[in-house]
């Protein structure tokens, strides 16, 4: 499948430097890096740009409480940001920071470009100011009664109840968030761009597809009145940048929030402003803008008009998603749903985050809620139990009875891997429109048609009378496994590598959805993704929850201050369930237990059992062992077949109903279909010792 080769400038929302990433923030460049690893597979030019909005009051007061000066405090974040994204994979072409000379030097243009087009108006303004403090309250530092529904405890600039947006000015009975002070009313004069001048201009663009015609619609409502003037300047003390010929006044971080796209794709090509302004203007580069709902006011009229004024061309799209919600509410700290990336990274396995928002992602800017239960159920029945399935049931198959040499696909698995190919052209149009839970969706219809001919082709029965033809049949399954996990590869990158791993593939493209899989003998299988433990869930739940509890006595945090870094694991917060102690065992006991790696060589189910599977397991210079385990309804005979394990090697015989088992696998979990075997390095030997 070809298509026009296309240059591509892709952003993500700046995230403020004033806290860690959690996973609201996720939503939006996981979104991002699934849509710009599928347009360079596709093998266009694309570039994503990134980075900290470095500047404010939040930060200058968050820097002041933890006793660093600005620059540092926003050094450390962005290193703490850098390594919360590249844990879940985010693809970076360039993230940076607001607070950079290259951004400075792009305000300074902009604006003056700015003040020349005379869109800029200087008056005076009445703003709150903290006695106590000494400075200028921004809006969400102000607390008090909304004039509109009489609601208490809103901010400083719109209702959370009814939704009303108002001055600081009209608030009943205004507190500062910082202090707790009454706020004193003081005159000062500020800069504002007159946003009435680009009504024309800002219509035209909404009209011609900018936006989802959801976001457009609910655009148009502010072309209803005369559009409001933006302040664009803050007063010292303030952390930013100053507006040239005018001490004591700063952009507001707003003005230069955006900027930084341009400042941060300047020091992507090691260049200045104008190196950025060029590439930005050139008319063969598509810009696509991802951001959250919440800040469609900002990117779709105020950003824009700066651009129009300032000569330059908008982007070519907003894409907007909508918030997040865990278990159906408001991500909560006290019921440990507020949940730092670095903190889901130390439970749970970010593919499993990546693959699941991709299942609910769509084109249009509805929330999306994060259910821990279909989250669980999601990845364990479709990421591991026909996707991955798929792959991990056939090649050790291949290098166990076949010498890991592929083949040619059996004669009648053609139609099947034709279909597979043929739906590339349906998962191309779904990743362009950002329709990913329709990706995903197709992805699994089609895993389902490619697990059930290998059920019906039954290769390991096949094998006894026809090796060529088992042969076949497994090259044909890994082929249809190859080809969806290069459709799932943008959003799986991890994966993807294990499986081209496997299969001795270089990195696909995604042209190559269309060759052919070559002959040749395929690396010895090791494990792609493993299934959900909901305790640990449970134990990160718990974990979060009781770090948001302060010790007894201990101040709460205030605004400025919440969510800086992971706590540590409490022993007790990971004890999925509570029992009685066991009798007490020496440590002479204890150490008698003799610990080796086997290989399962056959597995079968035990017919007249509910749990048990029997299972023969070569043990190197041990010779070979029965056992029977009570795995039946975790995995079945194809998953065990060729898997290391490690088992008790001299457990005494136990003859029980079904036969004699000689030792013992280790495995852990509650019971039933929640067991996990413990995991072995792929390059450990049968009969090696586990310490």
């Amino acid at each position: 499948m070809t298509q026009k080769y296309r240059k591509i400038l892709v952003t993500s929302a700046l995230p403020y430097a004033n806290g860690s990433i959690h996973i609201g923030h996720l939503v939006e460049y996981i979104q991002t890096d699934i849509w710009v690893r599928f347009q360079r597979l596709c093998g266009h030019s694309v570039t994503y740009i990134c980075g900290d909005d470095a500047h404010g009051t939040p930060i200058m007061l968050r820097a002041r409480k933890e006793g660093l000066e600005p620059d540092r405090f926003i050094s450390r974040m962005n290193q703490e940001h850098q390594q919360s994204f590249a844990r879940f994979g985010i693809s970076f072409d360039q993230y940076y920071s607001t607070h950079s000379p290259e951004n400075r030097e792009l305000c300074e243009l902009l604006y003056s470009r700015l003040s020349a087009a005379g869109c800029i108006e200087q008056r005076e303004v009445e703003q709150f100011f903290d006695p106590v403090e000494n400075i200028f309250l921004p809006d969400r530092f102000i607390r008090g009664t909304c004039p509109n529904c009489k609601s208490p405890e809103q901010y400083g600039d719109s209702c959370e109840i009814c939704g009303k947006t108002y001055d600081p000015t009209d608030l009943i009975n205004p507190k500062s968030a910082v202090s707790g002070a009454t706020p004193e009313r003081r005159k000062s004069p500020h800069f504002f761009l007159q946003l009435e001048k680009f009504r024309n201009a800002l219509q035209s663009l909404i009209g011609s597809g900018f936006t989802d015609e959801t976001v457009a619609r609910k655009l148009a409502e502010w072309f209803g009145d005369r559009l409001k003037d933006w302040d664009i300047s803050r007063d010292a003390p303030f952390f930013g940048f100053e507006i040239p010929g005018h001490p004591g006044k700063y952009f507001y971080n707003w003005l230069d929030a955006p900027i930084g796209y341009l400042a941060g794709l300047a020091k992507f090509l090691h260049g200045n402003a104008a190196d950025a302004l060029e590439f930005w203007q050139d008319p063969d580069v598509e810009i696509y803008h991802f951001i959250g709902k919440d800040i469609v006011y900002f990117h779709a009229l105020f950003w824009p008009a700066i651009l129009i004024a300032s000569g330059l061309h908008p982007p070519r799209r907003l894409f907007v998603h909508g918030h997040l919600t865990v278990n159906g509410e408001k991500m909560s700290k006290s019921r440990g749903t507020f949940i730092n990336a670095d903190q889901y990274a130390r439970f749970l396995d970010p593919q499993w985050l990546r693959y699941y928002l991709a299942t609910r992602l769509t084109a249009t800017p509805a929330d999306l809620d994060l259910s821990f239960d279909d989250f669980t159920a999601r990845v364990n029945s479709e990421l591991v139990g026909k996707l991955a399935n798929l792959i991990s049931r056939c090649a050790p198959m291949l290098s166990r009875n076949l010498d890991g040499k592929t083949g040619i696909p059996l004669a009648d698995a053609l139609p099947l891997i034709k279909e597979i190919r043929e739906a590339q052209a349906t998962v191309t149009q779904l990743y362009e429109e950002r329709n990913y839970a329709g990706v995903t969706r197709l992805i699994c219809q089609l895993a389902d048609k490619a697990n059930k001919y290998v059920e019906d082709q039954a290769p390991w029965t096949l094998i006894k009378k026809d090796t060529e033809a088992a042969r076949g049949v497994l090259t044909a399954a890994l082929e249809c496994g190859r080809i969806l996990t290069l459709y799932l590869k943008p959003i799986l990158p991890t994966y993807a590598e294990k499986v081209e791993a496997c299969l001795r593939l270089e990195p696909m493209k995604w042209s190559d959805a269309v060759n052919s899989m070559p002959s040749q003998t395929i690396n010895p299988f090791e494990h792609l993704i493993t299934r959900i433990d909901e305790r640990r869930i449970q134990a990160m739940l718990q974990d979060n929850s009781d770090a948001a509890l302060p010790p007894t006595g201990a101040p709460s945090t205030d605004p400025a201050a919440a969510g800086t870094a992971a706590a540590p694991v409490h022993a007790a917060a990971t004890a999925a369930i509570e029992e009685p102690l066991a009798p007490t065992c020496t440590i002479d006991q204890f150490a008698a237990v003799d610990l080796r790696v086997a290989r399962v060589l056959e597995a079968s189910a035990v017919t007249e059992s509910d749990k048990l599977m029997r299972l023969v397991l070569d043990a190197g210079p041990l010779g070979k062992r029965n056992i029977l385990a009570g795995i039946k309804k975790a995995y079945t005979a194809e998953e065990l077949t060729g898997r290391l394990v490690i088992f008790c090697a001299n457990l005494a015989p136990r003859k029980m109903k079904f036969g004699v088992s000689e030792g013992m696998i280790l495995a852990s979990g509650p019971g039933g279909a929640e067991v996990f075997l413990l995991a072995v390095d792929s390059k450990a030997s049968p009969g090696q010792r586990v310490h």
